[in-house]
């Protein structure tokens, strides 16, 4: 990925969720509705194509606009294993910093 864009670990996804699913969802619909229609996974390239692009701009815009909040709140998340209830404070000054 690009200088700017965070590596996409699973407590940068977690992190982002809320986000992820605000700007991406209609997107991920899509790709989830293609799967449940059709189980060539083949079939649904295009739709999932859609979504990775989709998350990843949205981390890039994230990590532009907000990076020491996003940065201090998934360095705690993958300290934590990924416990929100551990990052409480991080994640609310990432909310903050990043609304929705």
């Amino acid at each position: 990925m690009g200088g700017d864009t965070p590596v996409t670990t699973s407590a940068v996804l977690m992190s982002t969720s809320k986000h992820i699913s605000s700007k991406c969802g209609d997107e991920n619909r899509a790709f989830l509705n293609c799967k449940r229609d059709d189980p060539n996974p083949e079939k649904c390239l295009a739709q999932g194509q859609k979504v990775t692009k989709c998350v990843v701009s949205l981390l890039r815009d994230l990590h532009e606009t907000c990076p020491k909040a996003m940065d201090a709140f998934t360095k705690c998340m993958d300290y934590y294993g990924n416990e929100f209830e551990l990052c409480r404070k991080e994640q609310a000054d990432f909310n903050k910093a990043c609304p929705i």
